[in-house]
């Protein structure tokens, strides 16, 4: 194989860790419909990544009558799958936080997450508003801007159409520090409240060993008129 073959081997193998990243979990028809590839072709780039422990099947555990034929498998990124896009100075930012704790106490801690977390929030806020009044259309602001910062977020739509949309993170720079302190995730569900306007709902969690972060947001319910007797 060609260097040049070999490079674009290596570039198919890395759009579809990421595609899994984003979107799992994936079918390889849905990867190969994504990339414009045959399902064969993406098979040999999922049995790659599998092979080098980067994807994994994800078992729904979904209770209920199975369908007949072969169950199509979805696939999501294991730890070592998002480790290359992960923070570097994950490590040194655990360790600095563990300083914090033991010089100062966990109330420091919960005090720099919250700061750390008006910083992105401010940033993010001017992006939101640009989105307009329409929720749905922060939503999908936040993510592209949290996407941007490399967190991996896409919007799915829940139930009805307009009924809910879940936002998730596929994948989260801090990760190894947010595994060690979820104050960081708390204070990153209150954040996305404050932006969005809404009561939402963390789901999952990467920290918590899920594989994405998903946050519930009630569209419908936000869209509600409010006062004691409104009008149906």
């Amino acid at each position: 194989m060609s260097d040049a073959m070999t490079e674009e081997v290596v570039d198919t193998q890395e759009r579809v860790l990421h595609l899994v990243i984003e979107h799992g979990p994936i079918s390889a028809a849905q990867l190969a419909r994504r990339l414009d590839l045959t399902p064969a072709g993406v098979r040999r780039h999922i049995a790659a990544l599998e092979g080098e422990g980067r994807i994994t099947v994800h078992d729904p555990a979904v209770a209920g009558e199975r369908r007949r034929g072969r169950p199509a498998r979805y696939y999501v990124a294991t730890d070592a799958g998002r480790e290359g896009i992960s923070d570097s100075y994950s490590d040194l930012a655990t360790r600095a936080l563990d300083y914090i704790a033991q010089i100062a106490g966990p109330e420091a801690v919960d005090t720099f997450a919250a700061a750390r977390v008006r910083e992105l929030e401010g940033r993010y806020a001017p992006i939101v508003a640009k989105a307009g009044p329409n929720l749905d259309d922060k939503v999908r602001a936040l993510a592209q801007a949290l996407t941007a910062d490399g967190y991996a977020a896409t919007v799915r739509d829940v139930g009805p159409e307009g009924f809910a949309v879940q936002l998730c993170q596929g994948n989260c720079p801090v990760l190894a520090v947010a595994e060690a302190y979820p104050q960081l995730c708390e204070a990153e569900t209150q954040a996305f409240s404050r932006l969005l306007g809404v009561h939402v709902q963390r789901l999952a969690t990467l920290a918590g060993g899920e594989h994405v972060c998903t946050t519930h947001v009630p569209i419908a319910l936000a869209a509600r008129p409010r006062g004691p007797n409104p009008k149906l």
